[in-house]
């Protein structure tokens, strides 16, 4: 089996076992919680994207990883995380939390969907190897933040619980 196909199978499984997982665990307990609590969880979770950073680290990745994809995932991860750890310091003030979740799910998701455009672009699934240590985070973590961006916005921008509506409406109307 080549590097290629390996890479392209590891990343389809891990997105199949997450859906899995998510499906049977974590939608669940998501929905069982209000929506800050919601998103507070997904938030935390996004926390630690700081750990793309990873892709710069001589050591841990090749030398050979591709500039074209290790800077911009780096970063983009970065800022996805510090946008994150501030939706969850600023919790208490919901305006500006509410800025910071749809701040880090947009800045997330785009870098996450850029991060696969640089990395077929720059031919990384024939070259997967050079990820190196880092090689887990495309296969078992980015499954996941994808599919939490995707809950986040159905969160964001699906149906209001009847009773967040009921107060909405006696907001309204005071």
């Amino acid at each position: 089996m080549s590097t290629e196909s390996i890479f392209q199978t590891h990343l389809v499984l891990g997105y199949a076992a997450w859906l899995l997982c998510f499906g049977a665990y974590i939608l669940p307990w998501l929905k069982s919680m209000d929506r800050v609590r919601a998103h507070r969880a997904i938030a935390a979770l996004h926390s630690f994207r700081f750990f793309g950073l990873a892709f710069l680290l001589p050591g841990v990745v090749g030398p050979n990883l591709p500039a074209s994809f290790a800077t911009f995932a780096a970063y983009g991860d970065l800022a996805a995380g510090l946008l994150a750890m501030l939706a969850l310091i600023t919790i208490r003030i919901r305006p500006i939390f509410w800025l910071f979740v749809v701040a880090f799910n947009l800045v997330g998701m785009g870098d996450l969907v850029l991060d696969y455009y640089h990395a077929i672009q720059a031919g990384l699934p024939a070259q997967a190897g050079e990820l190196g240590a880092a090689y887990a985070i495309p296969i078992i973590y980015v499954p996941l933040l994808m599919i939490t961006h995707v809950f986040a916005f159905y969160l964001l921008l699906g149906p209001q619980p009847k009773a967040t509506r009921a107060l909405a409406g006696e907001a309204a109307v005071s």
